[in-house]
């Protein structure tokens, strides 16, 4: 059986992934001068780049289930792009035959689907519908973080409490200075 996108990415994208198969906390400390050696910070430094690296691998791999469902539904888009292409073509053939050769008995007959054929188009339906949903879904938690952002930005100006305390004394300076440009003109 042939490796799947998900065995391809996780294969070439995840493994080694711990800091320590990496390098060694020993081996780490020795890249430091002798004198910063003993200190607890080089220790602390070292866990806070094997929590990172946790992180960042959580993250690659959520990023690699996430872009094995894009490409699935991909996938299926493009065999109801096919189906819906060789419909028409189907429909365009039987329109000429028809012009040249008028009614024929050989018309494409719609056969029912059994409980066999309809199932794999329910489950890809129903797939189709989650993956919208949560599209939906995050494009939702997007649009509401930014009016959050928003709404606490607002927020901060109303009460005066900007991420940059020197936002008055920038502004009133910029100002005169177009006021001093103005004068000029």
């Amino acid at each position: 059986m042939p490796p799947t996108e998900a065995t391809l990415l996780s294969a070439f994208l995840l493994p080694p992934a711990p800091l320590p198969a990496i390098i060694t906390l020993k081996s780490f400390t020795q890249l430091f001068p002798k004198s910063q050696q003993s200190s607890p910070q080089v220790k602390a430094l070292y866990r806070d780049l094997q929590n990172q690296r946790a992180r960042i691998t959580d993250a690659v791999a959520k990023n690699i289930i996430a872009e094995v469902k894009r490409g699935n539904a991909q996938r299926r888009a493009v065999v109801r792009a096919r189906r819906e292409a060789e419909k028409e073509e189907q429909d365009d053939d039987v329109a000429v035959e028809t012009a040249l050769f008028g009614q024929s008995a050989n018309l494409p007959i719609s056969i029912p689907h059994t409980l066999t054929s309809i199932l794999p188009e329910l489950e890809s339906a129903v797939e189709d519908v989650e993956d919208e949903i949560r599209r939906l879904d995050e494009e939702a938690g997007t649009l509401l973080e930014e009016m959050r952002n928003t709404v606490g930005g607002l927020s901060d100006l109303r009460y005066g409490r900007l991420a940059n305390g020197q936002l008055r004394e920038q502004v009133l300076e910029g100002l005169e200075r177009l006021e001093k440009s103005c004068e000029k003109k």
